[in-house]
C-alpha cells in the first residue's frame, strides 16, 4: 500500500515544490515507486519535470470536477518509476465548481485510490494557501511533511497551519500524522540561519528531520533545465541533500511498519 505524503505550508517561496520534486525523484532513484501529484494551480512540480502545463489538455481538474479517469493522465519522467499527475492554471478554478459537491473535502482521497496500488509513495505538492484543495490533500494523505525555511519569520504562520492540521484530524482525517519539519534554505554562514534551525527544533523536538536543505546554486538553477537537481548535477549539495531526506523518509516508514505488524 502507498505511502501518502502532503508537503504543505500555506507560506510561499519555502522550499515546498523544490521538496516535492526532489523528494520524489530522490526516492524513486533509490527503486521506489513513486506518484507525485501536482495539486498547485501554478503547476511548478509539472514544469520542474520539463512539463509544458498550458499544453497539457487534461489535469487534476478534470479529476476533481469531472470525475475523469488519472490513469491516462500521468506523465513517465526520465526517472523509471517516477509518474506526475500534472496541473495547470485550471485548478484555480476547482474550489468554485467544487463548492457544492457532497464530500468535496475527499474528493482527491478516491482519485488517488484509483492508481495508488501501483506506487510505493504518492508526493502530493499542495499549494500556498489553506483552500479546498489543500484541505483535500490532507484530507488525503496519510501524513505531511512541512517545509520550514532558515528566515526571520521562520515560524510566523505555522500555528494558522498546524491548527488546520488538527481540524483536519478531527473532522475528516484521524489517520494524519505529521511526518516531519524540513528545514530548508539554511546558510551556515549566517548566524541566523543557525538560530531558526535551533529554535525548529526546540518547538518540535523529534519532529524535525535530521536531513537539512541547504542554500545551493545548483538547487536553485534545475527547474529551469526542466530536471530534479539529482538530474541536473548529482554531485551537488542539493542533490545529497534530497537523498539524505528520502533515506529518512524510507527508514521512518520502514520503522513504522515494522512497529505496526509487530503489535
Amino acid at each position: 500500500m502507498a505511502k501518502i505524503i502532503a508537503i504543505a505550508n500555506q507560506k510561499g517561496g519555502v522550499g515546498k515544490t523544490t521538496t516535492a520534486i526532489n523528494l520524489a525523484a530522490s526516492l524513486a532513484v533509490l527503486e521506489y515507486k513513486v506518484l507525485l501529484i501536482d495539486a498547485d494551480p501554478q503547476g511548478n512540480a509539472s514544469s520542474g519535470f520539463g512539463f509544458d502545463v498550458d499544453n497539457v489538455q487534461t489535469t487534476l481538474y478534470q479529476c476533481l470536477t469531472e470525475d475523469a479517469d488519472p490513469l491516462p493522465m500521468l506523465l513517465k519522467t526520465e526517472i523509471d518509476g517516477l509518474h506526475i499527475l500534472p496541473s495547470n492554471i485550471d485548478l484555480v478554478g476547482a474550489e468554485i465548481d467544487l463548492i457544492n459537491v457532497p464530500y468535496r473535502e475527499k474528493i482527491l482521497r478516491s482519485v488517488i485510490d484509483k492508481i495508488s496500488s501501483g506506487y510505493d509513495f504518492v508526493l502530493i505538492d499542495c499549494s500556498p494557501s489553506l483552500g479546498l484543495i489543500t484541505v483535500n490533500s490532507l484530507t488525503a494523505a496519510d501524513s505531511v511533511i512541512i517545509p520550514v525555511q532558515c528566515e526571520y519569520f521562520a515560524l510566523e504562520g505555522l500555528g494558522k497551519l498546524l491548527n488546520t492540521i488538527k481540524i483536519i484530524q478531527r473532522n475528516l482525517n484521524k489517520e494524519l500524522q505529521i511526518e516531519g519539519f524540513l528545514c530548508t534554505m539554511y546558510d551556515s554562514r549566517l548566524r541566523l540561519s543557525n538560530q531558526v534551525v535551533e529554535e525548529v527544533k526546540g518547538h518540535f523536538e523529534d519532529m524535525v528531520f535530521n536531513s537539512i536543505i541547504n542554500r545551493n546554486v545548483t538547487l536553485s538553477e534545475a527547474p529551469s533545465h526542466g530536471k530534479p537537481v539529482i538530474l541536473h548535477d548529482a554531485t551537488s549539495v542539493g542533490s545529497t541533500n534530497y537523498l539524505n531526506l528520502a533515506r529518512e523518509v524510507i527508514q521512518k516508514n520502514e520503522k513504522t511498519k515494522t512497529d505496526n505488524e509487530s503489535k
